[in-house]
Formats: C-alpha cells, structure tokens, sequence
C-alpha cells in the first residue's frame, strides 16, 4: 500500500500515481491505440475520405453506457474483495490483542517463558499468514526460531494451522495443570477460534478470483471498443479523434486494470493491503500486552515516508 495523506497535495497525488505499475501499463496501452487511431485517421483522410461509419457514432455511445455499468459493477467487486479483506485483518489486530489480554491476566506474572511462548507463536501466526496469503509460508520471517521448530515445521503444509494448534495445546497443558481455569479458557477460546476463522475467510478470497469468464469478457469488449470507435469519430472529428479515442480508452483500461490490481488484496502490488505491516503491529502490541520487553525486528516501528509502499 501507498502512504500517503488524504487531499493534502493533489499534484504531489497525481505525479506519485503516473510512476505506478498499473499506470506504466495503463499509459503503454493507451499510447498503442492512439497509435493505432491515427494510423486509422489517416486512412480515411487521406486515401478513402468518403468512406466512414460515422453513422454508427450512437451505436457507440450505447456501447459506452453498457461498458461503463460493466465497468462499475466489475470496480465495486475487486473493492468488496479489497474492503472484506482490510476488515478481516482488523479483525485479527482486535483478537490477537484480546487473546494476549486474556492471557497477561490470567498466567502469573513469574511465568515468563509461557507469555514468550505465546507471544512468540502469536506473532508468528501472523507473519506465516502474511507469506500463506501470498506464495507460501517463508519460515526465515517468522522470528525466534530454533533449528529444531524449522526443521518441525518443514513438515507442514500450512504453517499458520500447525501454530494455532500449538497455542491451543500450550493452553490446554496450562488448564490440566490447573494453572488456569474453566472461566479462562471459555474467556480465551472465541479469540483462538476467530484465528482459523479469519484465516479461513482470507483463503475464501485468494483463492475464488473473479469468475474467468467475466474477467475475459471485460478485456474483449474493452479491446473492441476502442479498436471499432475510431471509425465512427474520424469523419466528425478527423486527428481530433485521436485524442478522444485515447482518453476514452485510458478511461476504460484505467478502471479494469485498477480493479484487476486490488481483486487479490494480499499480493505485492501497490495497492494491495499492508499485510506484513499490521502483522509486525500485532507482533509488538503482544510483546507489550503480556509485559515483555525485547521485541523482535519485524515488531519495531519506524516513521513511513510520504508515498512508501508498504507490504
């Protein structure tokens, strides 16, 4: 995600926003078909002037009002999938915060090796769901590890299941040991649970895209559009279409491609959510919940800069 500050320097926005990727691409494809349109103008300019479908140029415009309903309903999806995945990732900000409170609580305060525990694979949950999300838990971002829990985990598929099941167990040793009780394990198990149920949800998004179909069918008809409506403008508008085809185009291709980018909300893209970000948050307020002082790296804080993309 980007940093930035909201209506406090328009230009600085805009100028920020012409170095994306996404605007990179936006920018190459739209030059391709003023290309394209002029190439299309000079024809019937030159060589066949009586030739034209400016007849045609309603057609268009209906063609352009279907589109642009498209276009909303395809924008308000990939931002549902993006807002649904920021609210899941709060959600567990929240629970990880309450399941340390709990526990800060209810252990002893002498038990320190149990509250590094927790806070520990708490922290490392986080950070294995970051990697999940994306290409694959990387166990060199999870901290504190020995060589005996790498090799442990080396074994598993889906890290972030194995370690919720190791915060369980711990708990669960804690409660036969009658070190706490039937109270706290009722108070602490909603906030365990919520764990795989976020996690689960977060799959449900990454891994059921926009149907493949809608997602062709957008490009196709966008493709067309523009590759068909410089020969309804260029006898109204002659090289003049060569600009209106353009910013018609860029508008279109703008859209799709910006809803492409943020439909899987977990990725490396510009826009995509701070994942890793607000996993070391989570990391460093469950280090300070249950009183310990070290934290790790990925836990310590530091000022972002005006337009830093965050991961």
């Amino acid at each position: 995600m980007i940093v930035y500050k909201s209506n406090k320097n328009w230009f600085g926005d805009i100028r920020h926003l012409a170095k994306s990727w996404t605007m990179v691409k936006v920018g190459r494809a739209s030059l391709m078909v003023a290309a394209y349109t002029l190439a299309v103008a000079a024809f019937h300019i030159e060589i066949i002037p009586e030739a034209s479908m400016s007849s045609a140029a309603s057609v268009f415009t209906f063609l352009g009002v279907v589109l642009s309903i498209l276009l909303v309903f395809r924008t308000n999806t990939a931002y549902d999938r993006w807002w649904e995945g920021r609210k899941q990732w709060g959600a567990l900000v929240n629970n990880c915060r309450n399941m340390a409170l709990y526990a800060h609580n209810m252990l002893p305060a002498e038990d320190l090796e149990t509250r590094r525990y927790l806070a520990k694979h708490i922290s490392n949950f986080c950070f294995a769901f970051v990697e999940h999300l994306r290409d694959g838990t990387k166990l060199e971002n999870l901290i504190e590890l020995s060589e005996d829990e790498i090799l442990h985990y080396k074994h598993y598929d889906h890290i972030p299941n194995r370690i919720a099941s190791q915060i369980w167990r711990v708990l669960q040793e804690k409660y036969r040991a009658g070190e706490i009780t039937d109270m706290d394990v009722l108070n602490i198990r909603p906030t365990h649970q919520s764990l795989l149920d976020i996690l689960g949800a977060c799959e449900r998004i990454k891994k059921t895209p926009i149907p493949f179909s809608y997602a062709i069918f957008m490009k196709i008809f966008i493709t067309a559009y523009a590759l068909l409506l410089p020969f309804a403008l260029v006898k109204d508008m002659e090289y003049w279409s060569v600009l209106a085809v353009t910013f018609v185009f860029f508008a279109f291709i703008g859209i799709e491609m910006m809803g492409e980018e943020i439909e899987d909300p977990f990725g490396l893209d510009c826009n995509d959510l701070p994942t890793g970000t607000i996993a070391s948050a989570i990391s460093g307020n469950v280090y300070e919940i249950l009183g310990l002082t070290e934290r790790s790296e990925q836990a310590i804080k530091k000022e972002q800069e005006l337009y830093e993309k965050i991961f």
